[in-house]
């Protein structure tokens, strides 16, 4: 390769990294034209004076969307705690709804190096406690729905009852049941109690909100799902673009909200990368409404104690919409719920969606190759449910038993390549000879290739049988809560990238305070770069090219720096595998290619 075109295959890197940041860097997101998120305080806890009223609001595109979350901060703030095996409840009297569910066995953060205590002790936590709490009501009349917003909460045989009366006659009724595998079951009713009839707005009913899992997360796992009964559509957190331009000179209109539905909405969940928080109405809701909020930033000393810390997070605050209604004298209108609020764990997804028939498991976003990420999640959990290996290495052997599956295969298309390059001078003898007729050169080729018992794609076949395998370790190791934790070797999660170090670059630019240092990666790098090394280039190849194709490597390293160390540990081993196997294939004889018959050269024409 020349130096001009390594210039060229550096600035591709160099942009390519460096693009989106230096994007959002000159080209910062608008602010919003409505107020965000407040965070709440516990007035009971201070007892410090207030004002009138706590005013949270999303941000809203849509004129007709109900107005802010209002309450009373006149009347402390009550909360009922409810605890189980499993999780913490807390809800609130301010709305009258759940305001955050913390996971007893799962901490918030998990530190990437092996033996190295995580920066906070918090558990993981579900909703965020400055959003609306799940099932406080909004509608275009808050007087109407829920007044000064403050109920009364109630506990009665394991039940929470929260209870707010209106003066124009109308009361809402709230009850929760905590249940057991994480499932919290929920009925709501509005009653009138008067005399005339009552028409209640359009409404929002608050299901939860996906935020980031601790302060350190980058939150690309955040989004929101949601299954009409025959398909589940995502929504990342990506999807929200606040930009105003698109690459650069083109205008873009910020996506601020998402609205769906036509009464098929069976269940919606916001999600992180393995939390989820769904709601599963009994009967399929009317409609949803996503919005991007701002949650509270981090505090000074979370800033200086890791240089990872996200700055400003984003969350997607979800509701259930519902329609206008009237109720007549004495009439109610009543919604049941159930909430799975838990890990995004599969084999207890699937259970669930079994129970309520809704394919719940679907949350897990596994892909195309949904088939595959099971039966190794499933081989995994075996490996360490039976024989009681470690994740890491069941990861090694899953990966050594896929490669011995596709050993005959790969050596075979080994062989087939060595062949190629000893016909090579015969190949371009026929090349010479048929230069002026492509159809008899094809054919000619053909006859040749069979005649010798080689194949062209032979070189590409093994890659592209084994890509499933490497999307289906993907769509497991992003979302699957067993390997959370998971240790091998230095690290410390295997669902996570094993930073052991970072460097104090000053990279502000790009959005990074210091660059961090991910051992694995770099070392499936330096396995493919020897694996290329020991492969034959594909005959007919120009050399250019092949020099090429011998630093993908490095661009593999750079799109998988920041993934799972578990997907970069696959990569390594099945790299050195098949080191292994083409050191073995080139000291074995290949009878084919040594009956290979002699080179033919071309024939000159006479004069």
């Amino acid at each position: 390769m020349d130096r001009k075109a390594i210039i060229v295959v550096v600035l591709c890197f160099v942009l390519m990294v460096t693009w989106w940041p230096m994007y959002n860097h000159f080209h910062p997101a608008p602010p919003p034209s409505t107020n965000v998120v407040t965070s709440a305080t516990n007035q009971l806890a201070t007892g410090t004076n207030a004002p009138a009223a706590e005013v949270t609001q999303p941000y809203m595109a849509d004129t007709n969307a109900p107005s802010a979350f209002v309450v009373s901060k006149e009347i402390p703030e009550q909360l009922l705690v409810v605890s189980n095996e499993n999780a913490r409840y807390t809800f609130t009297s301010r709305g009258g709804g759940l305001k955050t569910v913390e996971l007893l066995h799962y901490p918030e953060t998990v530190s990437s190096v092996r033996g190295k205590n995580s920066h906070t002790n918090d558990v993981a936590t579900l909703h965020a406690p400055s959003l609306p709490p799940v099932l406080s009501i909004m509608g275009s009349g808050n007087e109407t729905l829920q007044g000064d917003g403050v109920f009364e909460l109630t506990q009665t045989n394991g039940v929470v009852h929260a209870e707010k009366k209106l003066t124009n006659g109308l009361t809402v009724v709230k009850d929760f049941q905590i249940g057991t595998n994480y499932l919290v079951g929920a009925t709501v009713r509005l009653e009138n109690r008067s005399k005339q009839p009552l028409t209640l707005p359009a409404q929002e009913w608050i299901v939860g909100a996906a935020t980031p899992m601790g302060p350190q997360d980058n939150a690309q796992g955040v989004g929101v799902d949601w299954y009409d009964g025959t398909n589940v559509v995502v929504k990342p957190l990506a999807y929200f673009n606040t930009n105003t331009t698109a690459f650069i000179f083109f205008h873009h209109t910020p996506i601020w909200e998402y609205r769906a539905g036509s009464n098929n909405v069976v269940w919606v969940a916001p999600h992180n990368q393995f939390f989820v928080l769904a709601t599963m109405p009994k009967v399929p809701a009317p409609g949803l409404v996503v919005r991007l909020v701002d949650l509270p930033h981090p505090s000074q000393e979370e800033i200086e104690a890791a240089p990872h810390v996200v700055t400003e997070p984003k969350g997607l605050e979800t509701a259930l919409t519902y329609p206008g209604v009237t109720l007549a004298a004495g009439q109610n209108f009543e919604q049941t719920f159930n909430f799975y609020a838990g890990p995004k764990e599969y084999k207890t997804l699937a259970r669930i969606g079994a129970q309520f028939n809704n394919h719940l498991d679907l949350v897990m976003e596994f892909g195309f190759f949904s088939w595959l990420s099971k039966a190794l999640l499933a081989s995994m959990g075996w490996l360490n449910r039976v024989l009681h290996l470690p994740y890491g290495w069941a990861i090694v052997v899953i990966t050594v038993l896929i490669k011995l599956i596709f050993w005959p295969l790969t050596a075979y298309s080994t062989r087939s390549m060595k062949r190629m390059q000893a016909l090579q001078p015969q190949m371009k003898a026929m090349q010479e000879k048929y230069k002026d007729d492509p159809t008899k050169l094809s054919q000619k080729q053909f006859e040749f290739w069979r005649k010798n018992k080689v194949n062209p794609l032979s070189g590409c076949l093994p890659m592209l049988l084994q890509l499933p395998v490497l999307w289906g370790f993907y769509g497991m190791l992003r979302s699957a809560i067993e390997l959370r934790g998971q240790p091998f070797l230095w690290v410390g999660d295997l669902s996570k990238p094993d930073t052991i170090f970072s460097l104090p670059i000053p990279l502000h630019l790009f959005g990074m305070s210091a660059f961090p240092v991910n051992p694995m990666p770099l070392i499936m790098g330096a396995t493919m770069l020897w694996q290329t090394s020991m492969t034959p280039p594909s005959p007919g190849m120009d050399p250019a090219q092949q020099r090429i194709m011998r630093f993908m490597p490095l661009m593999m390293v750079v799109f998988l720096y920041n993934f799972s160390s578990g997907l970069a540990l696959y990569w390594t081993v099945q790299n050195l595998l098949t080191v292994l196997q083409t050191k073995l294939t080139k000291t074995q004889p290949d009878p084919a290619a040594a009956k290979a018959p002699a080179p033919v050269p071309p024939q000159k024409k006479k004069k």
